[in-house]
């Protein structure tokens, strides 16, 4: 992972926001085809159902199931708990919920960033009651030391440090996400 403060190729209005950049939009790109490679392998056969959750991996899963070689299907979910901080509340709400049935599906949840587990826990367990045939998780970024819940994830993109992070679907108050990499916040929220 880069960890430099060179914003080369970062818009100009965000430039005074951010900080260095902690994955640039080159190790994404790399990564995604990897995590796509890697999917294609072990789901041949057996396309899963990625399950997006809004709206901070809606970049990652976009980029993800074209590096997918299989006819995957894809739904999404919107979970809060958030709101405007920059740190989770713990307490998880559902705002949109599935438009299809589990039961008997292989099931892959697309999440943005792994940080206290929480909403990960949740989201498991909400959906694991449907019944699926397998539920695993690819997560994009995972905290480092931040976990408050054990959490096995069957494909990370990058393990970063415990910094909030912008860019690739990212925000704060719903800026920065149409970056494309992945940068430390510093301004205010």
């Amino acid at each position: 992972m880069s960890q430099h403060s060179s914003h080369d190729f970062t818009a100009h209005w965000a430039q005074h926001e951010l900080g260095d950049v902690v994955v640039s939009a080159k190790e994404v790109h790399e990564r995604v085809c990897e995590l796509g490679e890697q999917i294609t392998k072990d789901y041949a056969g057996h396309p899963p159902l990625l399950v997006c959750v809004l709206k901070g991996a809606v970049n990652f899963m976009s980029d993800l199931m074209r590096a997918i070689e299989l006819p995957v299907e894809v739904d999404f979910m919107a979970v809060s708990s958030y709101g405007a901080a920059t740190k989770t509340s713990g307490v998880v709400r559902i705002v949109k919920d599935l438009d299809v049935d589990l039961e008997g599906r292989d099931v892959l949840i697309v999440e943005d960033v792994v940080d206290s587990g929480l909403t990960l826990n949740y989201l498991r367990q909400y959906l694991g009651s449907r019944n699926p045939k397998s539920l695993e998780v690819c997560a994009l970024l995972l905290k480092e030391g931040e976990q408050r819940v054990e959490q096995s994830l069957k494909y990370v993109g990058f393990s970063i440090p415990s910094d909030f992070v912008v860019g690739y679907g990212l925000d704060v108050n719903e800026r920065y996400r149409n970056l494309d990499g992945i940068y430390t916040f510093i301004g205010k929220p």
